[in-house]
């Protein structure tokens, strides 16, 4: 069936049903789920070419990576974003082109982008505080969402984030009530926004119960298994060891627990352990009972609704930058119990 066939059938015109199929925001809400299901119920797919040379679209979505990070190409996280962003592209009639350049060339590879029409627009990864990166997008106009937010940053732009400082303020209050008092936080690099935020919410709950922050029990390191190693030698080694630890990922808490058990203590009991992000594809968190106690958030839905956010800037680019913040949930596991008594 091609267009012509779809709108005799609909009784529109042809004009507005490649309006509809394509977002522009002319064709009203009813007309364009009319049209949206018409499609799909006749199996009709719109020739990309066509549309490309009618709307001057690309009909690509861009994601770009420094090679600095280049190690988040293999971090089941990212990946799972990739995933649901993937979903959201290939539903619309979208690629994804995926650019891994080197660190200096990021914000000129964002340019050429521009310039060629390569992409319509961007999902930007792994905010810094007082990221350029949103400075260089807003200056050029190519559309854009963040994943993630940028502190201290005055422009207002598109982003979808979880609530890191209020999860990592949680999971220490659970600790605290628990009878923990010697909590070592596994931060990612606090050059990013998220471990900033991530910090806070630790040092507030801490400071909140009166308890004092030690820079002794904090470690900011990449998020793998071997440094969640590391960062849990250093903790257990201390006169007064610590009893639990707060990571900001499953490979740090992957890390922590074979330095407990190589001690020949027990996770849970000995010492207690939270992670963040557990709701992984490909990376899962024990089957029945969850491994480990675990804020949790799916990063596939924020894949999703990244996306979802960058398609609708791409067909109205002249609407209010829009926010969306999620929640992050406390799953119990295995991993944590109350304070040990000395």
């Amino acid at each position: 069936m091609n267009l012509k066939e779809l709108a005799s059938k609909l009784g529109l015109s042809p004009t507005t049903v490649s309006r509809a199929l394509n977002g522009y925001p002319e064709v009203n809400e009813a007309t364009r789920e009319r049209v949206i299901s018409a499609a799909r119920r006749h199996n009709y797919r719109p020739n990309a070419r066509a549309i490309r040379l009618a709307t001057g679209r690309a009909l690509a979505a861009g994601h770009v990576i420094p090679l600095d990070t280049r190690s988040e190409i293999m971090n089941p996280i990212f990946s799972d974003f990739i995933a649901g962003s993937g979903e959201v592209y290939a539903r619309n009639g979208y690629d994804m082109i995926l650019s891994v350049v080197p660190d200096d060339m990021e914000e000129t590879t964002y340019r050429d982008l521009r310039s060629r029409g390569t992409v319509d627009g961007v999902i930007v990864h792994a905010p810094k505080t007082n990221d350029s990166r949103i400075h260089t997008l807003k200056d050029i106009g190519l559309p854009f969402v963040v994943h993630g937010r940028s502190t201290g940053s005055e422009l207002d732009y598109n982003w979808v984030d979880v609530n890191n400082r209020r999860a990592f303020q949680r999971a220490t209050e659970f600790l605290l009530d628990l009878g923990h008092r010697r909590i070592a936080l596994v931060n990612g690099l606090e050059v990013m926004d998220f471990a900033v935020r991530r910090r806070i919410g630790y040092s507030d709950a801490l400071t909140a119960r009166g308890v004092a922050v030690e820079p002794r029990l904090i470690t900011s390191m990449e998020m793998t298994e071997v440094n969640g190693w590391r960062a849990a030698e250093a903790g257990l080694s201390q006169p007064a060891p610590a009893t639990a630890f707060l990571c900001a990922s499953m490979l740090q808490g992957m890390g922590v627990r074979r330095s407990i058990e190589g001690r020949g203590l027990k996770m849970g009991r000995d010492v207690s352990v939270i992670i963040f992000d557990d709701d992984l594809s490909y990376l899962r968190n024990g089957e029945d009972v969850p491994i480990f106690t675990a804020t949790r958030s799916s990063v596939k839905e924020a894949g999703k609704l990244a996306a979802e956010m960058l398609l609708s800037v791409i067909h109205q680019p002249d609407a209010a930058p829009m926010h969306r913040l999620l929640e992050a949930e406390l799953i119990l596991g295995q991993s944590t119990g109350p304070a040990p008594k000395t």
